[in-house]
């Protein structure tokens, strides 16, 4: 299992969902002010992570108890998703005035993207033959440049 089994204290969660949910809250006005034209690099943030496995109970958590990056970046110029270990080719990429979408394939999983352009909002699925992983988060345009 992904998941860790292990309670790593409700201290340790309060204090690590409060800067994440700091971090959120900083980027909707950003992305409120400036829709996210799909121009821009993101840099995104995953709060929420749920990890299914086929004949299991899903189990929620953090996204890293899943091994999933906290943190990621999305250069559309170059077609990449980097995280962490790895940089990923984006595959497809579709958007509207609502939102953008992202696809891909790593390790052995397609993994879908879809990002709201006036919020930043985010969902990220992953799916393989036995398992699938949601992860919710957040988008803002990189501060940093391309």
């Amino acid at each position: 299992m992904w998941l860790s089994k292990h309670d790593k204290g409700d201290t340790m969660r309060m204090f690590v969902f409060t800067v994440i949910a700091l971090l959120c809250a900083m980027a909707v006005p950003v992305c409120a002010e400036q829709p996210i034209d799909g121009n821009k690099p993101l840099i995104c943030a995953t709060v929420e992570a749920i990890n299914c496995e086929r004949g299991e109970q899903c189990e929620k958590g953090l996204s890293e108890d899943i091994g999933a990056p906290q943190f990621m970046r999305i250069d559309f110029s170059k077609k990449e998703v980097i995280g962490p270990k790895r940089t990923t080719p984006i595959r497809l990429t579709e958007m509207d005035d609502a939102q953008i979408t992202l696809q891909g394939f790593e390790v052995g999983m397609g993994w879908t993207i879809a990002i709201v352009r006036s919020t930043g909002n985010m969902s990220v699925t992953l799916a393989g033959v036995d398992r699938a992983i949601v992860l919710f988060g957040s988008c803002t345009p990189y501060p940093w440049g391309e």
